[in-house]
C-alpha cells in the first residue's frame, strides 16, 4: 500500500499553484458556486468539506468547515472519512470535491456519512466523468489510474481498522457508482437526486495544478460558454460529473 503522506506532499505544491495561477481561483469559484446550488438551503446543520485541498471553498460557502487528512493552517479540522467526528444526524451537506475517486472503500464512508447527516441531508460529489475526452484527460494526461478495470471494493474486511488508510485513486469510480450504477444502492438509506455531467473545458485548458495554462485569463468568460455548448453532448465531452446523494 502507497503511504497517505502522498497526499499531504500534493497538497503543499498544489497550494503554491493555487496562491500563483488566479484562474483557477476564478474557476475553482464557478465550481463551488455549483456545488452550493445543489445543499439543501432550508435544512439546518452543518455543512462540511471532507478533504478540502487548497481550494478555499469559504469564499463561496462561508459557513462551510474545511477538513482534510493533514493540519495544514487553512483547513479548519482534520477528519477521517470513514470515521468522522460529528455527532449523529449534526450535519446537513456533506462535500466531496475530487474526493470519491480517492476511497478505498466507498460503502463503508457512505454509512459513515449517513451517520452524521440529518434526514434529508446530502452529499455532494463532484469527481471526474469518463467521456471520450474524460478518458484522454484522466487517461494518458493524467498521473492517477482510471481503474476501470480494477474491482469496487465497497466494504472493507471485517478486521479493517478506520485508521488503516493508504493512498487510493481510481478516477473512474463515481462514474461507475453513480452514473453506470454498477452498485445497488436501493434499500442503502440513500436517494440519487442528481447525477450531471459537464465540459469544464475551461479547466482542462487552464492546466489545473500541473499543468501551463493555454488561454489568457480574459477569455475565460467566452470559454464558459464554450463550455456550456459542449456540456450538450456530456457522453464526448464531459469532464466533470457532479452527483447529489440525499439521505432518507
Amino acid at each position: 500500500m502507497e503511504k497517505i503522506d502522498r497526499h499531504q506532499d500534493e497538497i503543499l505544491l498544489n497550494k503554491q499553484r493555487w496562491e500563483s495561477k488566479p484562474i483557477l481561483r476564478e474557476i475553482y469559484g464557478d465550481f463551488h458556486t455549483r456545488i452550493a446550488e445543489r445543499l439543501p438551503g432550508d435544512l439546518e446543520g452543518l455543512i462540511v468539506e471532507l478533504g478540502s485541498g487548497v481550494a478555499d471553498i469559504s469564499q463561496t460557502i462561508p459557513n462551510c468547515i474545511r477538513t482534510d487528512l493533514f493540519p495544514n493552517p487553512w483547513i479548519d479540522q482534520v477528519e477521517n472519512a470513514y470515521q468522522l467526528s460529528f455527532a449523529d444526524g449534526s450535519a446537513a451537506g456533506l462535500i466531496l470535491f475530487d474526493v470519491f475517486h480517492h476511497l478505498r472503500y466507498p460503502g463503508r464512508a457512505l454509512q459513515e456519512f449517513h451517520r452524521v447527516l440529518k434526514p434529508g441531508g446530502r452529499v455532494i460529489v463532484f469527481d471526474p466523468a469518463v467521456s471520450w475526452l474524460g478518458r484522454l484527460v484522466y487517461g494518458p494526461l493524467h498521473p492517477e489510474p482510471l481503474g476501470f478495470h480494477e474491482p469496487l471494493t465497497w466494504q472493507p474486511e471485517s478486521d479493517w481498522s478506520p485508521e488503516e488508510i493508504d493512498y487510493y485513486a481510481a478516477q473512474a469510480n463515481a462514474h461507475r457508482v453513480f452514473y453506470k450504477r454498477e452498485i445497488d444502492l436501493s434499500g442503502s438509506g440513500w436517494q440519487i437526486l442528481e447525477v450531471a455531467r459537464y465540459a469544464d473545458i475551461s479547466y482542462v485548458l487552464s492546466g489545473g495544478y500541473s499543468k501551463p495554462q493555454l488561454f489568457p485569463n480574459r477569455t475565460y468568460p467566452f470559454l464558459k460558454a464554450v463550455d456550456r455548448a459542449a456540456s450538450l453532448l456530456p457522453g464526448v465531452l464531459a469532464t466533470r460529473l457532479l452527483v447529489v446523494l440525499q439521505r432518507d
